[in-house]
């Protein structure tokens, strides 16, 4: 009796675009899905993965070469894997290329996984306290499926995680736990490390080899683990999942920007309904579509309302006017009030946190007098400044305005265009305080100058200033830290996107978090030029709620998400006039072959319209039906045109 056995096995690399899978034969014993194979093709032999066993074909079939990984894959895993390509419109061999590592039939000496390092934090061990108790009975209750965790920052999240995870693992079951970014994961771990001494680290600034043993023992390993890591460690093949965490759910990074553009959100309910696990959404500002459809689907949205710690003395927010220039008499925009709180500090050996949202300081038009930013009445986003044209310009749907002489709100003629950039809030203060020690953490930073490498200094009070951009704003909690300066609130205001304001609160009501969290005097200054725009009143106050209701409710009016699905659709050209004309053309053809129920905005200037000698022109679908939108990708040429179904932003 024959031992030959049949297999779909997907190529690592696209053999042809309308197949995913090919169909193989075997008689090695013991040959299942999930393993990863070599395969000829053609004259080359292509590393696979075994998808599933089939009935023998109607056809010849090859055999498959050998077995670079014996151990398979979690069925849950190759389940999540399909989907992705599905829902994404993605080959799956693109999908295999970002789930499985790099290098794996390379051969390797020997390593040990990186584990995590020894606790720097002194701290006797932590009783939940009643909110948290709570918290945690809640989550336990549903067995499986999503569940949001909504609580104000200090309110203790991560002790909830920790006691999901013993949980978990004393089921025999493995957890997932996400941070948004590497800057963020040497704090967390720093918790975790005091509660389980085998957690896995896993993350992009490891050598491939060192990411290839962590992923062989998670996939290898007969006891069940913690994993933490940024968006990739969703893939990490753990024995028996029971549980995935998402911290900080709402942050950008969780979206990938390369095929297949996936969520990591979306991706985490997928592996969790397959492998029969929860899933935890923690959040102190959730995504505003997130919290929308947790509500429609009745997903469970559980809070923590309170600070952990019981002696927290509230912290004294200030909002200064950037408009009024008396209190500025110091220095053009670090006003009297920042510079007389930096100066008690350092005097006390206490630390003080400027915050700038850089990627706001594009030029933008406001008026200084009265604050009026210059703002698109069609898509409720600010307008940008075109110099070369003397025009603003809606880079969503086109419209375009002159640049006004004189304020429309109070007739001031003070109209500027202006921003502000971390380097020289870092050389301003270097020059006010010659003897501090600053240190400036944003995209520009070298490795050894991490927030994650220069975490032990920040956390011993070695630094008096800390200067930076949306790393800093996340999940920081430093003891000898007095007063957090918001450089320009409203500068995030002022980008020409439908998520703007949400992100502004979010950065904005994250920020003020870094402080108010034990018995010490606390207090945070917002410089702003619209400090009554009700994005900086509920971000300074930390009202999500309220924030919640009002941002729904300019979605609904233009239309954005959570009401409208979107596809992003953006071309790349030598130049210019190609570029436009190509959009035009696509356009035209879009509205002709495309149902009227979808919108179609442009074409437009993309955010960053001129990059690496290339010009960049989008189109904006807007969808009730999210199946129109991957119907619509049909019409998309697959030659210099980028696309990608629901965008986070529009920038």
């Amino acid at each position: 009796m024959s031992s030959m056995k049949f297999f779909e096995v997907a190529p690592l690399k696209i053999v042809r675009m309308a197949s995913d899978v090919f169909t193989y034969h075997s008689e090695i014993p013991d040959m299942t899905a999930g393993q990863i194979v070599t395969i000829p093709v053609g004259k080359k032999e292509l590393q696979g993965l075994i998808v599933r066993e089939v009935k023998k074909p109607s056809y010849e079939t090859k055999p498959i070469s050998g077995i670079i990984e014996s151990t398979p894959l979690p069925q849950s895993l190759i389940e999540t894997a399909a989907w992705l390509g599905d829902y994404y419109t993605t080959h799956l061999a693109t999908v295999l290329q970002t789930v499985l590592p790099r290098g794996l039939d390379k051969k390797r000496r020997a390593t040990t996984p990186s584990s995590a390092p020894g606790t720097i934090r002194s701290r006797t061990k932590k009783v939940l306290n009643e909110d948290q108790s709570k918290a945690v009975t809640k989550i336990l209750e549903q067995k499986e499926g999503t569940t949001l965790l909504q609580g104000i920052t200090g309110s203790g999240k991560t002790e909830v995680y920790k006691a999901l995870a013993k949980e978990a693992l004393s089921e025999g079951r493995s957890a997932l736990v996400l941070v948004p970014e590497i800057s963020l994961t040497s704090q967390l771990v720093d918790e975790f490390s005091h509660s389980f001494p085998n957690t896995i680290i896993t993350h992009s600034q490891m050598t491939e080899a060192q990411r290839h043993t962590a992923w062989k023992q998670a996939l290898t390993s007969t006891e069940p683990l913690i994993v933490i890591g940024p968006r990739s460690a969703l893939f990490m093949p753990v024995p028996n999942l029971g549980l995935i965490v998402i911290d900080e759910a709402h942050e950008p990074s969780y979206k990938q920007e390369s095929a297949p553009r996936y969520s990591a959100l979306r991706v985490a309910t997928v592996l969790a309904r397959h492998a029969h696990a929860r899933a935890i959404f923690g959040s102190a500002t959730p995504l505003i579509a997130d919290r929308y459809v947790a509500e429609m689907r009745k997903t469970p949205i559980v809070t923590l309302s309170k600070k952990a710690r019981t002696n927290t003395k509230p912290t004294t927010v200030t909002v200064v006017n950037m408009t009024k220039r008396e209190q500025f008499k110091q220095h053009p925009f670090l006003s009297d009030t920042l510079l007389k709180e930096i100066t008690h500090n350092i005097k006390h050996g206490e630390q003080s946190l400027i915050f700038h949202n850089r990627r706001g300081s594009a030029s933008t038009t406001l008026c200084e007098n009265c604050g009026w930013t210059a703002e698109c009445a069609r898509c409720f986003v600010p307008y940008v400044l075109h110099t070369d044209t003397h025009t603003l310009q809606c880079h969503i749907c086109g419209t375009k305005e002159r640049i006004p002489t004189a304020c429309p709100v109070c007739n001031d003629a003070s109209i500027i265009h202006k921003g502000i950039g971390t380097k020289r809030i870092e050389s301003e203060l270097q020059r006010l305080f010659p003897n501090a020690k600053i240190a400036r953490f944003d995209s520009d930073n070298t490795k050894d100058q991490t927030v994650a490498s220069l975490y032990a200094d920040l956390y011993r009070g070695d630094i008096d200033i800390i200067i930076g951009t949306q790393v800093v704003a996340k999940g920081l909690d430093l003891p000898k830290l007095r007063t957090v300066g918001v450089i320009q609130a409203d500068s995030g205001l002022s980008l020409p996107d439908f998520a703007a304001s949400e992100r502004a609160f979010q950065l904005l009501a994250q920020v003020v978090g870094r402080v108010g969290r034990d018995e010490r005097a606390t207090n945070v200054i917002v410089q702003s030029y619209q400090p009554d725009s009700p994005i900086i009143k509920f971000g300074a106050a930390q009202d999500y709620e309220n924030f919640y209701q009002h941002a729904l409710a300019e979605r609904k009016r233009s239309n954005f998400p959570p009401f409208r699905y979107l596809l992003q659709l953006t071309n790349v050209y030598k130049t210019e006039a190609a570029a436009v004309r190509n959009a035009q053309i696509l356009a035209h053809e879009l509205r002709q072959k495309l149902p009227k129920t979808i919108e179609i905005l442009g074409p437009t200037p993309a955010f960053y319209e001129r990059q690496h000698d290339t010009y960049r022109w989008q189109l904006i679908l807007k969808s009730a039906q999210r199946s129109e939108l991957t119907e619509a990708l049909k019409h998309v040429p697959s030659t210099h045109w980028q696309t990608e179904l629901d965008p986070q932003s529009l920038l």
